[in-house]
């Protein structure tokens, strides 16, 4: 591999097919995937509604960039404004992107507030992707380190406190906006509590704020209910998604509300690829697929059925913490440091990874079987009772 830029610390296997949860690697052996591509295939690999999507589409028309109207783009966005009741939808590659949009909005609503130096408030452990100002936003040291300077205009509180998030907004006339996850998929899958975000909306409410939510990880599905915000009892202003939009095909979308659905006119703000028919005929798939199979009640309904059963099993075991999450992004949190666990799992034909060091991250997809997420658990369960 030393054509490829050494950015990744790979794990030593290739994988040339898949099936539902089920991958095989070069030497034909299959791997359980309850990492789904880190939460990008929800509907599990070669679903056969994406993968005709992407047939069909391929055979007609790829790209003609958005100086054109184009048609499965109209599709997707009215689709996705059906499922979120958000009022539009920017497209974009990626969720960096779709979080480089919502950013811009919340600068472009202060300046044209009359603020000259708007800042986003912005959580610890936050991650909102690898862009300069993405990275700016993301609360973690060690994915900025070498790339300063970075961005001004961005304020850090400790993620769910809810008073020195007032004390900040209340001191700082120039605060535009708060940007956070429900659920910190890279930051150990810390879970805001619902009260805590309908606090954060009420500030926002009182004190003429966007609220960002980025549900790049959370969103389609994957805490059971389509976005994590909908089992809350608020809307956002902004809302960002990615990953499990196009099952494996790079899609992003920014959709907003309100005046925030508004701010961004012609010349504003754009992308050549983003929103083109190919990546967009997956996400009508992905997001039909989701609704019509009724796949938000069933990662809603394994998770918890994960979590009973990991409760169940390492009772009374000093190596599980906690259990964090909301439907399938499942986080068992372990009294040390297990890197480990990701070869160790990979030996014993399972996928999962480990986030903020001691965080078992599990993110399965959303068709997710009792019998696979049965097999989850033992596996699981083995390695952290094998920890000293």
């Amino acid at each position: 591999m030393q054509a490829i830029m050494n950015t990744y610390g790979r794990l030593p296997v290739t994988f040339t097919s898949g099936q539902g949860s089920w991958l095989t690697d070069t030497d034909g052996r299959r791997y359980l995937d309850a990492l789904s591509g880190i939460a990008v295939c929800g509907l599990g690999h070669a679903h056969p509604a994406v993968t005709r999507a992407i047939q069909e589409q391929a055979e007609t028309l790829i790209h003609t960039s958005n100086l054109y109207g184009v048609g499965r783009q109209q599709e997707l966005a009215e689709a996705l404004v059906n499922v979120s009741g958000m009022d539009n939808v920017f497209f974009s590659n990626s969720g960096a992107e779709a979080n480089e949009a919502a950013i811009k909005i919340a600068r472009k609503f202060g300046h044209q507030k009359g603020i000259h130096e708007p800042v986003i408030i912005v959580m610890t452990k936050a991650f909102h992707g690898r862009t300069i100002a993405t990275l700016t936003a993301t609360g973690n040291a060690k994915a900025q380190e070498g790339f300063g300077p970075l961005l001004s205009g961005f304020i850090r509180v400790p993620f769910t406190d809810l008073n020195t998030l007032t004390a900040v907004v209340k001191s700082n006339p120039n605060v535009v906006a708060v940007m956070l996850e429900p659920v910190q998929g890279e930051g150990g899958l810390a879970t805001a509590s619902n009260e805590y975000l309908q606090g954060v909306r009420t500030l926002c409410d009182s004190n003429d704020l966007l609220m960002l939510v980025d549900e790049i990880q959370t969103g389609n599905g994957r805490t059971g209910t389509y976005f994590c915000y909908q089992q809350c009892g608020f809307m956002p202003d902004v809302v960002t998604t990615a990953k499990g939009l196009g099952n494996g095909v790079p899609i992003g979308a920014c959709l907003a509300r309100g005046r925030a659905a508004e701010i961004l006119q012609p010349g504003n703000h754009g992308s050549t690829y983003g929103g083109n028919p190919l990546a967009c005929a997956a996400g009508v798939a992905v997001v039909n697929t989701i609704v019509n199979e009724n796949l938000t009640d069933n990662a809603a309904k394994m998770g918890q059925y994960l979590r009973d059963q990991f409760t169940a099993r390492l009772a009374g075991k000093e190596q599980l913490v906690s259990i964090r999450g909301r439907g399938l992004m499942v986080g068992l949190v372990i009294n040390q440091d297990c890197p480990q666990l990701m070869a160790a799992a990979l030996n014993k034909g399972l996928l999962l990874n480990v986030t903020a060091g001691n965080v078992v991250r599990l993110l399965p997809p959303l068709n997710l079987t009792q019998t696979d997420a049965d097999q989850i658990v033992e596996i699981v369960s083995q390695l952290i009772e094998a920890l000293n």
